[in-house]
């Protein structure tokens, strides 16, 4: 019913977190979404911006994901239903509450192919030991990126973190306030002799960098 109902109008319901605030699930032109207050944090514009970004990757050769900012767990669905990836993926998500809404309302439950880590992503990084094939950084609060996640300390871990051959998908800035934040951070890639692609205005809004090793 709700399903059908919004393709008249909008049906919502709000969720507060400790993390995000208040969210909301809403139900709108036959598809569920999941927003903060100004941003939308699954299922939507944020689901594109990143598809676009996983376009630009030969998926072929990535054995292992990493997900830093699972959200509601959209990209997770790209990738399983829009390229058919069906090969392990671990994410990484701070807000138990959004981790809950995943699975109630998105579906997306841990299984041998997908583990879901209860955890500031800054502090797990860190920690890693574990390569991974692709790693996607999509670490926001509402319209912010942190700033400890524009730092070279946590890209530092992040790189680490990566296969020889593998790749980074930063879902980067929607603000211009970060560009300098953003050209710091793509000299510090090609620093360290990754090749470094960058999409500006991604769905009208986000910049997204993809790195890979040379």
């Amino acid at each position: 019913m709700k399903r059908i109902l919004s393709y008249i109008y909008p049906v919502t319901k709000t969720i507060t977190s400790k993390y995000s605030g208040e969210l909301e699930i809403t139900w709108y032109n036959g598809r569920k979404h999941l927003n903060s207050e100004n941003a939308n944090y699954s299922y939507g514009s944020l689901q594109r911006i990143l598809k676009f970004g996983l376009q630009k990757i030969n998926l072929n050769s990535v054995n292992s994901v990493l997900v830093l900012g699972m959200g509601g767990g959209s990209v997770i669905e790209t990738l399983r239903s829009d390229f058919s990836y069906t090969k392990f993926i671990e994410a990484v998500e701070l807000d138990p509450v959004v981790i809950d809404i995943a699975k109630t309302e998105f579906g997306i439950t841990e299984s041998s192919q997908l583990k879901i880590n209860c955890a500031d992503a800054f502090q797990f990084i860190k920690t890693n030991t574990k390569p991974f094939d692709l790693i996607i950084v999509d670490l926001y609060i509402d319209l912010t990126v942190p700033d400890k996640f524009l730092s070279q300390e946590f890209w530092t871990s992040v790189l680490n973190s990566k296969s020889s051959k593998g790749f980074i998908l930063f879902n980067a800035s929607v603000k211009a306030s970060n560009e300098s934040k953003i050209d710091s951070l793509v000299n510090y890639f090609k620093s360290k002799v990754f090749k470094v692609d960058i999409y500006k205005k991604v769905n009208n809004t986000n910049t997204v960098i993809i790195a890979s090793g040379l």
